[in-house]
């Protein structure tokens, strides 16, 4: 493929993601809090911050990977580290395969950190990618985390996309131990199994990102780009972010878990952290925000969405991470029987 094919694929996708509507009932409808009438803490008491074993986070959010590789898709990188930059929030960057092939692409990515020099950053390449490839996209951008991302259902519908998948896990295994940095494997949307994970730990990979279904759809965004859009009867296909969770809860001392996909408001991330994620990644939300606001108003969302988290905290009287993983949760019947079909409680 040219260059400038895979500058139009990468517009492509933001565009199309853009364009998705968000389902008006997710998994997260599915979770209840208990109520209980009396704080015992105060909004000023809770603290959100995140000490993990390689970085530590201001805020429990992060801005996930969505872009690069192309001009227009620059200009929203440089902005969304400034607004990373401005509120403390750590930031993934797209996938670098583009930069890596040409390094004229370079610039759409580096101008995170040149942008954000003190920020955390994550970079991000495929599964597939050669370990020394992987290790220079860390340097690139003088990452503190290298994503790795899985996505075989977008691979399988994308009309150019990778057909071979056997090698992926023993590729993991020598990017691990090729870079120097924490590897986080990446779901871009079809959530993690309880399997994929125990493998995952094996190899050495300390931090996942289930990423499940509800948010930004790539099957629909593949299929869109196929000539005869004939592989709709995917759009459902994977585990939806609650699901993974789920999925991961009696692994959560073994690996560290972050949640994304489908993460609409304040109360949907605090979900995620009460079913033991340690921090909540969202992509389209900022991108509509910078795209549409501007960087300022982007600033102001990020901020009130910190704030109404830490309402939402006192509500479960949770001062803190730790407290929220401990907070009771009531599930409907669906994810009871999938707790129980998938023998989750054993």
């Amino acid at each position: 493929m040219s260059d400038s094919k895979r500058e139009q694929r990468k517009d492509d996708h933001v565009k199309i993601a853009m364009a998705q509507n968000d389902p008006k009932l997710t998994d997260f409808d599915k979770v209840r809090f208990v109520h209980h009438s009396i704080p015992s803490i105060d909004v000023d008491q809770v603290d959100l911050s995140v000490d993990l074993p390689d970085f530590s986070m201001s805020a429990p959010l992060y801005i996930n990977a969505m872009t690069g590789g192309s001009e227009w898709t620059k200009q929203i990188n440089e902005k969304l580290a400034v607004v990373a930059r401005e509120t403390g929030l750590a930031i993934a960057v797209g996938s670098t395969h583009a930069a890596l092939r040409n390094s004229k692409m370079a610039s759409s990515f580096d101008i995170v950190r040149k942008t954000n020099p003190k920020g955390i950053i994550f970079s991000n390449v495929g599964a597939d990618v050669p370990a020394d490839l992987a290790k220079q996209s860390v340097e690139m951008l003088e990452a503190n985390a290298l994503q790795v991302h899985v996505n075989s259902p977008q691979e399988l519908v994308m009309p150019e996309g990778n057909r071979t998948f056997s090698n992926w896990m023993d590729n993991l295994s020598e990017i691990v131990q090729t870079v120097d940095v924490p590897v986080i494997v990446k779901e871009v949307g079809f959530g993690m199994s309880r399997e994929l994970i125990q493998d995952l730990r094996e190899i050495g990979i300390r931090y996942v990102d289930v990423s499940g279904r509800g948010g930004t759809n790539f099957v629909n965004i593949e299929n869109e780009r196929r000539q005869l859009k004939d592989m709709s009867y995917l759009k459902n296909w994977g585990q939806s972010t609650v699901e993974s969770l789920l999925e991961s809860k009696n692994l959560q001392n073994q690996v560290t878990v972050f949640a994304s996909g489908g993460v609409r408001n304040p109360l949907d991330a605090i979900k995620c952290l009460a079913l033991g994620a340690e921090a909540v990644g969202m992509s389209r939300p900022f991108l509509e925000q910078v795209e549409s606001n501007g960087i300022a108003q982007t600033v102001e969302f990020v901020e009130e969405f910190i704030e109404q988290m830490k309402k939402i905290a006192v509500m479960v009287n949770a001062s803190d991470i730790e407290a929220l993983h401990h907070t009771d949760v009531v599930l409907d019947t669906t994810l009871r029987s999938w707790i129980e079909q998938r023998g989750l409680d054993q």
